[in-house]
């Protein structure tokens, strides 16, 4: 009677539930991706201990149904094997939590003692409480005795240990995740409680699964885009630092669409069709990541696809097919992966470094030289960020350059271009070229206005100081600085700080394409205006020009670039659209400015097309500012 009614408390569909469950985790982690960190091999693990439990708690109850005389010795050993397997969950649990709050040798070493000093103890006394029959044990009737209940003592040590870590070190823990592991184990309690107090045990050892589903879902899930196929960027890293860990070299495709590349833009779905078949059809075991809006990344181990340079080949072929029915923009790298950048985890940035040298709708094969080039990228951006939190006005990096502005009506140089150079120890000097758009990029670039304009201020008084005619020198400025509400407070604390006159700054500014960024503009120069600066159309002729809003915006000078001096020279034709330009700006009380005039056929030509101003090698070269005075007259007197 004993036999049967214990029986009766139990069910094996708890077990078998919990083995379906395992092993369609399983299958889900091997078809999909997974954050592959250490603590991933502990979920495993986990999932591995709970198919053995789940089993052994299945095959107890069947031998203890089946007993045979009084025979229960299978029994006895099965539940020791049962009960080792499910503390050896818990103690999976401690470690997993350590690892996840990456905690210092000094508080991790006490805590894994403990719980190894519970796990052993727990483990040996029910092995010696079954030996000695002073535990579970079953009569010859099958009526069963339990004694101290050694299991629900260890799994109460073990569940205040866990609780300990989860408080103390919470801080460690993304709040919601450690919500998500609290809530999970409350359940857990709450079966394993209720479970008891009705004389149940079937579901035990769902209540062991409960917190491993949480770590799939919470730590170790990265969902596909099912539309897309791809996952995010930081699972991206994660893959890397698994190749780079297990020494397996992986190839990488990435494609860029400039058009997308913007908040609230995505891929349209007829593209994204095309990218998951590029993704799933062409190497084996590729993974497909989304770095942002228009950018892509494919990954493949390198092993599975010896035949890599054919699966290329076919991939770009069938890339050239779909271009020509959707004709969006593109940009794709090609590489495989490379010791120093796998070690720096730095793939994102080592592409965007080579996609500002690229031409749009190009193919680029990664070469080692891109990683000297990405080495100087980053020299440059830690000058950069450096020289930001200094925030040095005389910062000695930042060198002031100029170049001499002839005037045509005085026939004399009283104006100049101020332009910035950067001076590095490690690499030397950089041109704006390479050092302005990663400044625009990361934010530093009010920062090196600030530094030119200050050293430009304090060149200007000293010319002025010596006795020099100086009508003005320009500072070039990013749209981008336009956007910063501290913008005018700046430059007007810069210039009151060095005293000079007003009207010897002016401003440069390249025409913006952006909505908003027009209306900013227009703002900013009348509040410049109003402070007695300059401001100068810079590039007039390069891309795009809106005619319309060029004549709402109070500019006084109109660049034009080096490009409309080059067409100038190319027929008649093309002189007579560019005078006329030229000479309608000039009606319109603009003045004009010739950029990149080099020879005299250049000068004759210009002054011919309304110029009031020519800048050029013809007249110098770049040079350091304090060199001005080489080229300004004295003033008369």
């Amino acid at each position: 009677m004993g036999q049967q009614l214990y029986f009766d408390n139990y069910s094996p569909v708890g077990d078998i539930i919990v083995l379906a469950i395992c092993f369609v985790m399983l299958i889900l982690v091997s078809n999909s991706y997974v954050n592959k960190t250490k603590n991933y091999s502990l979920f495993l693990n986990m999932i591995f201990y709970l198919i053995l439990a789940a089993i052994c708690d299945v095959v107890h109850h069947h031998l203890y149904a089946h007993a045979v005389n009084g025979n229960y010795t299978g029994v006895y050993v099965v539940r020791v094997l049962y009960h080792t397997f499910l503390f050896s969950i818990l103690l999976l649990y401690i470690v997993y939590i350590v690892e996840l709050q990456h905690l210092e040798s000094y508080r991790k070493i006490p805590i894994m003692i403990i719980a190894s000093i519970i796990y052993f103890t727990v483990i040996i006394t029910d092995i010696v409480m079954t030996v000695t029959k002073t535990g579970f044990r079953l009569n010859k009737d099958g009526s069963m005795a339990t004694g101290l209940n050694i299991f629900m003592l260890g799994y109460l040590a073990f569940m205040v240990e866990i609780i300990y870590l989860m408080i103390a070190y919470r801080d460690r823990i993304y709040k919601k995740a450690m919500f998500g592991f609290y809530g999970t184990m409350m359940v857990s309690f709450f079966i394993l409680y209720n479970q008891g107090k009705h004389g149940q045990s079937s579901f035990t050892v769902a209540t062991f699964l409960f917190p491993v589903i949480a770590m799939l879902y919470l730590v170790h899930s990265t969902p596909y885009d099912v539309e897309l196929g791809a996952i995010n960027v930081m699972a991206m890293k994660d893959l890397v630092k698994y190749y780079y860990n297990k020494k397996k070299d992986f190839l990488f495709m990435s494609l860029y669409m400039p058009d997308f590349d913007m908040e609230g833009k995505s891929i349209p779905q007829n593209l994204q069709g095309t990218i998951r078949r590029f993704a799933s059809e062409y190497f084996k075991k590729s993974v497909l990541f989304q770095i942002n809006n228009g950018h892509v990344l494919l990954m493949a181990p390198k092993s599975l696809n010896p035949d890599h340079e054919n699966r290329l080949n076919k991939i770009l072929n069938s890339f050239e097919i779909e271009y020509n029915k959707f004709k969006f923009d593109y940009k794709v790298i090609i590489g495989e992966s490379i010791e120093e950048i796998s070690r720096k985890n730095e793939y994102i940035s080592f592409i965007k470094n080579i996609h500002r040298n690229m031409e749009l709708n190009s193919v680029y094969i990664v070469s080692f030289d891109d990683v000297e080039s990405f080495n100087r990228y980053e020299l440059i951006l830690e000058e950069l960020d450096d020289i930001f939190k200094k925030r040095d006005l005389d910062d000695p990096r930042v060198l002031a350059y100029c170049q001499p502005v002839f005037n045509i009506k005085t026939k004399k140089y009283d104006t100049a271009e101020a332009l910035m150079r950067l001076k590095l120890s490690e690499i030397g000097m950089v041109f704006p070229d390479q050092f302005i758009p990663i400044a625009e990029e990361h934010g530093y670039i009010h920062v090196l206005t600030e530094i030119i304009l200050k050293k430009t201020c304090d060149e200007i008084s000293r010319l002025i100081r010596d006795g020099y005619d100086v009508n003005r020198i320009s500072v070039n400025v990013s749209v981008l600085e336009l956007r910063d509400e501290e913008f005018i407070k700046d430059v007007d604390k810069i210039i009151g700080d060095s005293q000079i006159p007003n009207g010897k700054v002016a401003i440069e500014i390249t025409e913006s394409q952006n909505d908003s960024d027009f209306m900013l503009m227009k703002n900013k120069i009348d509040e410049l205006k109003d402070r007695g600066i300059k401001l100068y159309l810079d590039d007039f002729g390069t891309g795009y020009s809106n005619m319309e809003r060029i004549m709402e915006l109070p500019f006084d000078i109109i660049k034009f670039d080096r490009s409309l001096v080059l067409a100038s020279d190319s027929d008649e034709r093309s002189e007579k659209m560019v005078g006329s330009l030229a000479s309608m700006f000039t009606e319109l009380n603009f003045s004009v400015l010739y950029e990149g005039v080099e020879n005299d056929v250049d000068e004759k030509r210009c002054i011919n097309m309304s110029a009031s101003y020519l800048q050029g090698y013809k007249y110098s070269r770049p040079i350091p500012i304090y060199e001005l005075n080489k080229f300004f007259s004295k003033v008369a007197g």
